[in-house]
């Protein structure tokens, strides 16, 4: 694989990568999931080949039957750990080590600023948000700020991640 990252690079997760779709989601990664298809649908896997290739995403998958019929638009993701899942993306230069928060953690919508009202009327905001900067999930209607959960986050990519 080329040493130069797609800047577009889309994915879509099986079921079985709930952890890692959200990962993906918070550094910037359009990231699609098997868990917005109706469930129990024996062709599955069908779909979700079908939309990678629609779509021109990934399919990153913990199944390895379901990797061998998505040839180079699947990828089989080795870990059950997220973090370790996250590494091999990045070691297959698929993906930075970055926390860009800008889509939805929930729906993969891409996230805009929050107005004042959008803040002043969600009840779980922090009261003291003078300082902070704050982004808006126009489908889910969920705030998202960068505060100690963030920064948390930001710590864990930062220490756990190589390159």
């Amino acid at each position: 694989m080329s040493s130069e990252l797609p800047a577009d690079q889309k994915f879509i997760t099986d079921r079985m990568l709930g952890t890692l779709t959200r990962y993906l989601r918070f550094m910037g990664y359009d990231t699609t999931s098997a868990n917005g298809l109706l469930e129990g649908d024996p062709k599955e896997d069908t779909v979700l080949l079908a939309i990678a290739k629609q779509e021109h995403r990934l399919l990153l998958t913990k199944d390895a039957e379901l990797s061998r019929r998505g040839n180079a638009s699947a990828l089989l993701i080795l870990s059950d750990d997220v973090m370790e899942q996250a590494q091999q993306l990045i070691d297959l230069h698929l993906v930075r080590r970055r926390l860009a928060m800008s889509r939805c953690s929930l729906c993969n919508t891409e996230l805009r600023e929050a107005t004042t009202c959008e803040i002043e009327n969600t009840e779980y905001a922090p009261k003291d948000w003078r300082d902070l900067s704050f982004f808006w999930c126009r489908h889910c209607q969920k705030l998202y700020w960068n505060g100690s959960h963030g920064k948390q986050l930001e710590q864990r990519v930062e220490r756990e991640l190589r390159g």
